[in-house]
């Protein structure tokens, strides 16, 4: 299509009431930050919430890789927050030296390190990053970080996989999430995290938790309470959000969202939303 012709298409963008995205991990070769960039250009929120990870430290710290589209994610999240979208940032163990400015801002976001939030429909969620409940990262922080060069490993062959898919003309498959969670004590460790998530949220009386951390999408009942995780902007391109009634839906990002709404727009049809979004 043609600049012009793109020009004449009217923007699309989704609506909802809160947005929680999580493990962006700027700074590194496998952040997806231009599908992330397309994410924040069609959608528009009252409350946005930065759960962890979201600029590298580890990463940085052994090698700098910053290209201009990571910049680009900081620009458009900052540019959000003084156009009235109300940003929290809450760190992550990888960005673990943001801790350190807890209830101060940095621009229009401010920074905690967890809080509830109450939805249109009045349940209470504990919202936090959930490297606390990692026992690798808590007890032996040296094993974390020789597994997250070994993961950096992993997400190189799927770059390379997935070029070799797309000349078939195939879509985006994440190699190293498909390996991750055929082994059985990586499955092992997702269930007792998400269990000892959920007890945190019900020890404080709360309706459920929203988290991120261990780059699974996830929401379902675990005793009795809603664990929420927002997945990842490195393999499986996720956010949670919540809908203006207070519904909570997995919202899986594509890329190719702008083509979908362009071929709409001549077909002179709807595109395809997020049950419950508005446009």
């Amino acid at each position: 299509m043609k600049d012009m012709d793109h020009a004449r298409i009217p923007e699309m963008r989704l609506k909802f009431r809160s947005i929680w995205i999580s493990d962006i991990h700027l700074g590194t070769s496998g952040c997806q930050a231009e599908y992330l960039l397309d994410f924040l250009k069609h959608t528009e929120s009252e409350h946005l919430y930065l759960v962890g990870d979201i600029i590298d430290g580890w990463a940085l710290k052994r090698s700098w890789y910053w290209r201009q589209a990571h910049n680009d994610v900081v620009q458009k999240l900052l540019r959000k927050a003084r156009h009235g979208t109300k940003i929290t940032y809450i760190p992550g163990n990888h960005d673990e030296g943001a801790r350190q400015f807890l209830g101060l801002m940095f621009g229009d976001i401010r920074i905690e390190d967890e809080l509830i939030h109450t939805t249109a429909d009045g349940r209470r969620l504990l919202v936090l990053h959930g490297d606390r409940f990692d026992g690798v990262v808590q007890c032996a922080k040296w094993l974390a970080i020789v597994g997250d060069r070994l993961y950096d490993f992993t997400l190189t062959l799927n770059r390379i996989f997935n070029r070799i898919r797309s000349r078939f003309g195939l879509g985006y498959w994440s190699l190293s999430q498909f390996l991750k969670y055929k082994v059985k004590s990586a499955v092992s460790f997702v269930s007792r995290f998400e269990e000892a998530v959920a007890a945190e949220a019900k020890s404080q009386g709360l309706d459920g938790v929203i988290c991120g951390h261990i780059h699974k999408a996830e929401m379902r009942e675990v005793d009795g309470v809603l664990y929420c995780n927002d997945g990842d902007w490195v393999e499986s391109l996720t956010a949670l959000v919540e809908l203006e009634n207070g519904e909570l839906k997995i919202v899986h990002w594509q890329k190719l969202f702008s083509e979908q709404q362009a071929t709409a727009a001549r077909l002179q049809t709807k595109p395809v939303l997020p049950e419950g979004a508005t446009a």
